[in-house]
């Protein structure tokens, strides 16, 4: 998880001339929505009603009466809102609902002015105007007659003459009119260029009344500003505008889209000669193009180069967010390590504490333990770092007592919801998430804690810190006073964060952070197999399987996917519930390495629904189908709601006609409505990466040759150390081999570990 993504700047184009703008007055007609395609069927009427609508999402339910008959159809659909007394012209498809009956799906909408004084009274009293209901409506229709529209669009000034109204009430109206007139021009605009409604809708949400000047200036926002929107479908709205295959703008924009997507793999920066190569071959034009849009962006220090970086040869190309991220890191990390501590030292007080902490929890500190305390008590940054059963948290509850008794001010976090819940249950201390921690603004997406407003804290201890990214951990050591003291605790063998990246690897990796790795495994766990074998899955060893029927760790031999797959279907719905009594949905998770094949995420979830909760009432989107009671995933963080890419939730409440659903995470219950669906997915299996800082009863992972592109020893090792009752591999033998011996495929390209060398040793 990280802090609000700061994308890189579009290439700037002049916007074209404003589209004409068309208002509802004077009986002309208004395009909300593409050309009829043809194959649908088409109706025309009167909104009588607005049965639901979305602002945020664009989805609305209309009943529409329709002309000469008596009767009403119901209209749903993503489309600007068409107010009662509006006639319209839609474009679709007759649907039934099974609770609902029929449905007109609506494809294309075109609206016309009302066609009587009695449907313009009703358009203008249907709350399309705050404070103007039904008694004003009348009033201004009677003033200005078959007129009104026009004077709206006009001649709004005119509505001084309405008595009764006022000065005030006529500002709103006139405002919330233009407001109302600028939406169907967006629409237009958007629509006629290539996008659909859904995509418009979400367009004109992330811009609002600036949409129009946006695209038609920089369409290739879209890709880096819209999530959901791929550069393909952005590139085609920038056709569309005009915008040649060799222009220097679509160069530069394909630069940019490049970085942004070698930063959503990971990587901080790119090597100058693969950026021009993937930039080229993803353009389809020549690699010298792409040289003079790579020299012109840095002239523009819309990116930054980098020479001389050890370990790669030529340039190094960031954006400059992540070039200023990194850079600061390093610098912050560095003043952090040399300015005193807050307080007394902490040495003298470790024997003691030490004692008094193997009394009161009845455990004895091993060797290694004792000295990672001591060197979190000489050293203002620390990092504790080994796998599953080597004592993290015992040391944590060691270092908190050592704080406690030096008088220090101490906080918990983690970079998740469920990895602070955790170490709350761990420690008996508050933990929270980084961002609530750092005090996230949803309105402004900034962190109200930051250099200028720095926490007030002695001590901050970070667990499950291989998830912290370089723009997370950026705003969290520039909000650190530089007298306290941080504890980096993880995992560093795990995969690294979902975001770019491999801040825990390169602190350890510079040398210059005192770092306590530990090894040992305790009495407690050692009995465990499923640590014993994420023990020997490190070091590079087949897992050993259990042979008994009251195991914790099974390999189950299957050469094909297709047959992998059977098989994980059987041990899930079946096998796991009836041997171990566990629930199929809540405590069983597949985690998979790839989102295609049989034994992908994709094809899994159909399955596992199918056979898990076939029946129930249903919202499709596309083509995913989600049911009442669905294990679903949220795919992106999202500020405003408080739900994190990752978080793992089930499916409450649906409202099939208004496509609304309630997900329930946690304790807490969080609304979907039409447009934020495309943020959730199935989730009775996910891959390995979404599960970092999860942990789940009993986790079963597919390992095939279908997955050969994706194996590698610590995508193994992360899934593994997700189990806490039962771990079952589904594959064979040569996968996981294969697995074993490749340690290079999470490797990032990132310079912090040079940078934090240079910085600390001056």
């Amino acid at each position: 998880m990280s802090r609000p993504p700061q994308k890189p700047a579009e290439p700037r184009r002049d916007p074209p001339a404003a589209p004409a703008r068309t208002g509802l007055g004077g009986g002309q007609a208004q395009l909300f929505a593409k050309a009829p395609s043809g194959d649908g069927i088409t109706i025309d009427g009167e909104v009588v009603r607005i049965t639901y609508s979305s602002d945020e999402t664009g989805f609305r339910v209309i009943r529409v009466k329709l002309d000469g008959r008596a009767e009403e159809k119901t209209l749903v659909g993503v489309f600007p809102l068409p107010p009662p007394g509006t006639r319209v012209r839609a474009t679709g498809k007759l649907t039934r609902d099974v609770k609902r009956g029929e449905q007109f799906k609506v494809e294309t909408l075109l609206t016309v002015a009302p066609a009587t004084l009695s449907g313009v009274e009703r358009f203008l009293g249907s709350g399309l105007v705050p404070g103007v209901g039904a008694a004003f409506a009348k009033k201004i229709v009677e003033t200005f007659g078959e007129q009104t529209l026009e004077v709206l669009d006009h001649n709004p000034s005119r509505l001084n003459e309405v008595a009764g109204l006022g000065a005030k009430r006529a500002s709103q109206i006139e405002k919330a009119w233009e407001a109302h007139r600028a939406v169907g021009a967006i629409m237009i605009f958007l629509q006629s260029h290539g996008a659909s409604p859904a995509l418009a809708s979400r367009i004109y949400k992330r811009f609002g009344p600036r949409a129009v000047a946006i695209v038609s200036a920089s369409p290739y926002r879209l890709a880096l500003d819209v999530w959901g929107v791929g550069f393909k479908t952005a590139d085609r709205i920038a056709s569309s505008l005009g915008i040649a295959k060799d222009a220097p703008e679509r160069a530069q924009a394909g630069v940019l889209q490049v970085l942004h997507e070698r930063s959503t793999s990971g990587h901080v920066f790119t090597e100058r000669g693969q950026l021009r190569d993937l930039c080229a071959r993803m353009l389809e034009i020549d690699e010298a193009k792409v040289e003079v849009a790579i020299d012109a962006l840095l002239s523009e220090k819309r990116a930054r180069a980098e020479i001389g970086l050890s370990g790669i040869e030529g340039v190094a190309i960031y954006t400059p967010a992540l070039y200023d991220a990194e850079v600061r890191i390093a610098r912050k990390l560095a003043e952090l390590v040399a300015t005193p501590v807050i307080g007394r030292p902490l040495d003298s007080l470790v024997e003691r504490v030490a004692k008094d902490f193997e009394e009161k929890s009845n455990v004895s500190l091993a060797p290694a333990q004792r000295d990672a305390v001591e060197l979190a008590a000489r050293s203002k940054v620390v990092v504790i770092t080994g796998g599953p059963g080597v004592g993290k948290t015992t040391i944590v509850r060691a270092l908190l007592m050592l704080f406690d008794q030096a008088g220090l001010k101490t906080r918990l976090a983690a970079p998740t919801g469920r990895a602070a819940k955790r170490m709350t249950e761990a420690t008996k201390r508050e933990a929270v998430t980084l961002h609530r921690l750092l005090e996230f603004d949803p309105k402004t997406r900034e962190f109200t804690r930051n250099e200028m407003a720095r926490l007030d804290i002695g001590a901050l201890v970070v667990d499950e810190s291989s998830m912290v990214d370089l723009e997370l951990m950026d705003a969290l050591v520039s909000a650190l006073p530089q007298q306290a003291r941080l504890v980096l605790v993880g995992d560093v063998d795990q995969l690294p964060s979902v975001g770019p990246g491999a801040v825990l690897r390169d602190a350890i990796t510079s040398e210059v952070i005192p770092t306590a790795r530990l090894s040992q495994i305790f009495r407690q766990a050692a009995g465990s197999l499923i640590v014993q074998n994420a023990h020997r899955i490190h070091a590079g060893e087949l897992p050993i399987s259990d042979r008994g029927q009251e195991g914790e760790f099974y390999l189950v031999e299957r050469k094909d996917d297709e047959a992998a797959a059977d098989a994980l279907v059987g041990l899930v719905t079946e096998r796991i519930p009836k041997a171990f009594g566990l629930h199929p949905v809540r405590d069983v998770q597949i985690l998979t390495p790839m989102h295609k094949g049989a034994s992908g995420t994709i094809a899994l979830n159909e399955r596992l629904q199918t056979a898990l909760n076939p029946n129930g009432p249903t919202v499709k989107v596309g083509q995913r189908v989600f049911r009442l009671g669905d294990k679903v995933m949220q795919l992106k963080n999202d500020y405003d709601r408080e739900v994190y890419n990752g978080d793992l939730g089930f499916i409450s409440k649906i409202d099939q006609e208004a496509r609304v659903l309630v997900v329930t995470f946690d304790d807490r219950q969080v609304t979907y409505e039409e447009g934020d669906l495309e943020e959730l997915t199935l989730a009775y299996a996910t891959s390995i990466h979404k599960s970092q800082g999860s942990e789940y009863a009993a986790v079963v992972i597919p390992f095939t040759m279908n997955h050969f592109v994706m194996l590698s020893r610590n995508l193994l090792y992360t899934a593994v150390t997700r189990g806490k009752r039962l771990v079952v591999i589904v594959g064979s033998k040569r996968a996981i081999s294969l697995s074993l011996a490749e340690i290079r495929k999470e490797t990032r390209s990132t310079a912090l570990a040079e940078r934090l060398r240079a910085a600390v040793r001056g």
